[in-house]
């Protein structure tokens, strides 16, 4: 806000608008770090103090910005399929935070520190932590402390699960002990999802110094490969057909190399390598469903159920393979770990192309055919369960 305000006021967005408030944040970090503007962090909290005290021009231009970040923002959640229920935004809830503070204050659960209100952490081996500032400005512990009672307020929840990047770590140690404090019986509900950096081949993307990929710059990469992967099988393919379907890949590609990797550590993300239709990738899941689901299209009316006496060893496999996915389902969810339900989709995909090139199915006899197809169709069901899990579509061609 401080830099648009000194050196682009009143232009308004020539591009993607939440890029265009985000140059001013690389902007703001280069003039602040260059050594010849100090007084610029001052002028920043100054105007942060404005805000809180609903100075209405700073108000006016603080909701100007704010509605053209949302709005980028919304055009990209919708590229990824993403909604959520409810926002809460944090211009609502500080006062109440810092009320919730002021009261712990009162009972000598904090403590004043040179006019900062303090949580005293030591004695469950942590740093203490300044709740509010000096000048009596709220942080995003502050907000936070308001926001988790809410939360269990509103809905009827046991957990609340923060997802946010292990940079953060400290951050809710320090909130969950407060809540506690704070004698909270919920706070025990209270869990960090706590995840790795996507770093780039050349190293961590900064947000300060403009050193990022955004999501829509690299989701229309991937739907470039996706389309060119996709021609290169189905070159008469229609256009709109052809979009949909890269869509739908490039995605897939996107959201499983991501989950597929345990939350805690950093990922090295290559585009080319999670587009690959034969890799460890959600390309090569699809592409198995699809698969199973154009042989089932040639078989016509399927089977409800069989019996049989006897199985081939590599169909008893994959029976006890499909026995499988209501325990991973639940580990994954208890552990917190979807990277479980990828590996267990990438084995049972293994596992089925293995049989699908040792035997027949379509030319088998009657009954063994029978078998297969169910077999087929129970095998797409899951395919298409799992992604569904990983927010990813399962399409029944490719």
């Amino acid at each position: 806000m401080l830099a648009y305000k000194k050196w682009w006021h009143n232009k308004n967005p020539d591009k993607k608008s939440d890029f265009f408030v985000g140059e001013f944040y690389v902007l703001f970090a280069k003039k602040s770090g260059d050594g010849e503007h100090p007084e610029l962090e001052q002028e920043a909290q100054e105007m942060l103090r404005l805000w809180e005290a609903g100075d209405k021009e700073v108000v006016a231009l603080w909701k100007k910005m704010n509605q053209w970040v949302y709005e980028g923002f919304e055009e990209t959640y919708h590229k990824l399929g993403v909604s959520f229920d409810k926002y809460y935004f944090e211009s609502d809830i500080y006062k109440f935070g810092r009320e919730i503070v002021q009261q712990g204050l009162k009972k000598k659960i904090f403590y004043d520190k040179e006019g900062a209100i303090v949580a005293p952490l030591e004695d469950v081996g942590l740093p203490d932590k300044v709740v509010i500032r000096s000048d009596g400005t709220t942080l995003y512990i502050t907000q936070d402390i308001y926001l988790a009672q809410k939360k269990f307020q509103e809905y009827p929840i046991d957990r609340s699960i923060y997802v946010v990047a292990s940079e953060q770590n400290l951050h809710f140690q320090q909130l969950f002990a407060i809540l506690e404090k704070l004698g909270n019986k919920w706070a025990a509900g209270c869990y960090h999802l706590s995840y790795g950096m996507v770093l780039l081949p050349e190293g961590k993307m900064k947000s300060r110094e403009g050193t990022v990929v955004d999501a829509d710059t690299l989701l229309e990469e991937l739907f470039v490969m996706a389309r060119e992967e996709i021609h290169k099988r189905h070159p008469d393919l229609n256009k709109v057909i052809l979009e949909k379907r890269s869509q739908q890949v490039g995605l897939g590609a996107l959201k499983f190399h991501l989950l597929k990797i345990d939350a805690v550590k950093d990922i090295v993300y290559n585009p080319k390598e999670s587009i690959n239709f034969e890799g460890e990738t959600g390309p090569y899941i699809q592409y198995t469903h699809a698969r199973i689901s154009s042989i089932l299209r040639k078989a016509g009316d399927l089977p409800n159920k069989v019996a049989v006496d006897k199985y081939e060893e590599k169909e008893l496999e994959l029976v006890a393979q499909l026995e499988k996915f209501p325990q991973i389902i639940e580990e994954a969810a208890s552990h917190y770990k979807p990277s479980y339900i990828c590996r267990y989709l990438l084995d049972l995909c293994q596992l089925f192309n293995s049989y699908y090139h040792d035997v027949h199915v379509l030319n088998a006899e009657e009954e063994v055919r029978a078998v297969r197809l169910y077999l087929l169709s129970c095998i797409r069901q899951v395919l298409q369960n799992g992604l569904s899990l990983l927010g990813i579509e399962a399409p029944d061609e490719m």
